[in-house]
């Protein structure tokens, strides 16, 4: 499976973007979606997931500001993200898990950065 993020850029506090990840087969044929992201300096950390037939989830940090979901038809998760922080700033990735919970496959990543 190819992943391919998009939709980082550069944005002010209380800003909005959308990220995008498309993914080279059946998106519904994937068990698990999922958003993370690394800031400078630290280790990669879980943003928010989908696990296929079973809901979201999502980091506390980003809880009631970001929403993952599904496009089927267009094969493609988003992550919309809303009232940005400082804090928010990095690079995201996102993720497949073709059987289990667990990430088999990585996109490229794309950067957020977010001013105060």
């Amino acid at each position: 499976v190819q992943l391919q993020a998009s939709g980082g850029g550069s944005v002010q506090a209380g800003g909005s973007l959308r990220l995008a990840c498309a993914a080279s087969r059946n998106i519904g044929s994937i068990n698990r979606m999922g958003w993370f992201r690394q800031a400078p300096g630290k280790q990669r950390e879980f943003v928010a997931s989908i696990i296929r037939g079973d809901g979201t989830t999502y980091a506390d940090s980003v809880k009631g500001r970001f929403t993952i979901s599904i496009d089927n038809a267009k094969n493609t998760a988003y992550l919309q993200m809303n009232s940005l922080k400082p804090e928010d700033t990095g690079v995201y990735y996102c993720g497949a898990g073709l059987y289990g919970a667990d990430v088999n496959y990585w996109g490229q990543g794309t950067q957020l950065t977010v001013s105060s």
